[in-house]
């Protein structure tokens, strides 16, 4: 049975049926939410609903203030002093050492390992 070919005019007349079905069926929907008790007269499309606002208390506000002041005159080249609210305890504000790189005998082991699990892998797939 031979395959009908699209055309641009079959393709919109598709889609403008489509749509008329869509409109009558969004109207049968708002029509049975009326019937709902306690159901709002308007469709969810027609509601406009505002994104809440994101508020920050005073304090994150002050640090967020102080923050800003402190790269600005970083990059005018001023001399900026640390607030006094930004002090913290040393153990916190101590950064760890940066990792090494690995020994010859840890990238053998590693080596010798990952070798290991491939050829059971392999003999498993087998």
């Amino acid at each position: 049975m031979p395959t009908a070919k699209l055309t641009n005019n079959i393709i919109e007349a598709a889609i403008h049926g489509f749509e008329a079905q869509k409109q009558s069926i969004d109207a049968q929907i708002a029509e049975l939410r009326g019937m709902l008790k306690g159901a709002p007269k308007e469709s969810p499309e027609e509601v406009s609903v505002k994104p809440k606002k994101r508020r920050f208390s005073a304090a994150a506000l002050k640090r967020m203030r102080e923050a800003q002041k402190l790269r600005w005159a970083k990059i005018r080249g001023e001399a900026g002093t640390a607030p006094a609210a930004k002090t913290a305890p040393a153990a916190k504000t101590a950064k760890k050492p940066k990792a090494k790189h690995m020994s010859a005998a840890a990238r053998k082991a590693i080596s010798a390992a990952m070798k290991k699990r491939w050829a059971e892998k392999k003999t498993a797939a087998a």
